[in-house]
């Protein structure tokens, strides 16, 4: 199966990460890896530049990996993009990705899975177990709701499904298939990227709130910075100093 990686396994423009061989001759080299002091906007304009060329030769991998690090943020590094900023950097990139998918001739047989990195350190307004997961393509679920439980493999699941890839271990072999978030009928109507009204070059000021804590933080890969502090540090600049960020919340398992 012919596939294509986008920034997967790599820091900024360097080389793949030699931990990954055989990543590397399926690489788009113009595409940047992790550095979030590259743009997603950049990003997305390397991915349109690949993807017209796609077009253009008629050989769309049919597998594409594209990773859009922004949303992972600085937190309130001095001279840094705002959290704002940087995650309607990123939201606009995805807004981007599909406008340009769905404006092709390749948008009636695609199917875009989106999930958020550091799920686990974004508790959301229900559970510290949940995250964020997008399924997009014509034949997506509309004006409906699907209360199936899925989990990541689930995702890894459908796409396995979707394009002859047997399982690769017993977790996605047993994993609950996406398939009630899809139709039989299919509507091919495109989307059009929205421009956020948020300023993508708004950035923290020296009195930004926990401006010193972020600027000691380690953004040159995820995960390296404490989460809790970061996500203090995200709180204050989005609600304001004064503001105490809530506790996650997380459902408690019924009473024997």
């Amino acid at each position: 199966m012919s596939y294509r990686n986008f920034g997967f396994w790599r820091f900024g423009t360097g080389p793949v990460a030699p931990t990954a061989p055989n990543l590397a001759a399926h690489t788009e080299p113009t595409y940047p890896g992790y550095d979030l002091t590259i743009t997603d906007q950049s990003r997305l304009d390397a991915y349109t530049k690949a993807f017209h060329e796609f077009e253009a030769t008629g050989a769309m991998p049919t597998m594409q990996f594209v990773r859009l690090p922004q949303d992972h943020t600085r937190g309130t590094t001095p001279g840094a993009p705002t959290p704002k900023a940087m995650v309607a950097d990123n939201d606009l990139a995805v807004g981007r990705l599909i406008d340009l998918v769905s404006h092709s001739k390749y948008w009636k047989n695609t199917a875009i899975f989106i999930v958020e990195d550091d799920a686990q350190a974004g508790p959301d307004h229900v559970d510290a177990h949940r995250t964020e997961a997008l399924v997009i393509s014509p034949y997506t679920q509309h004006h409906a709701v699907d209360s199936t439980f899925y989990s990541t493999v689930s995702m890894l699941r459908t796409m396995e499904l979707f394009t002859g890839v047997e399982p690769l271990t017993q977790f996605d072999a047993a994993a609950i298939p996406m398939l009630n978030a899809f139709r039989g009928t299919p509507s091919y109507q495109p989307y059009t990227a929205k421009i956020p009204a948020q300023s993508l070059t708004e950035t923290n000021n020296a009195t930004a709130p926990m401006a010193t804590q972020s600027a000691a933080m380690d953004f040159s890969d995820a995960d390296l910075a404490n989460d809790q502090q970061l996500n203090q540090a995200i709180w204050q600049s989005v609600k304001g100093a004064g503001i105490p960020m809530p506790g996650p919340h997380t459902t408690p398992p019924p009473a024997p």
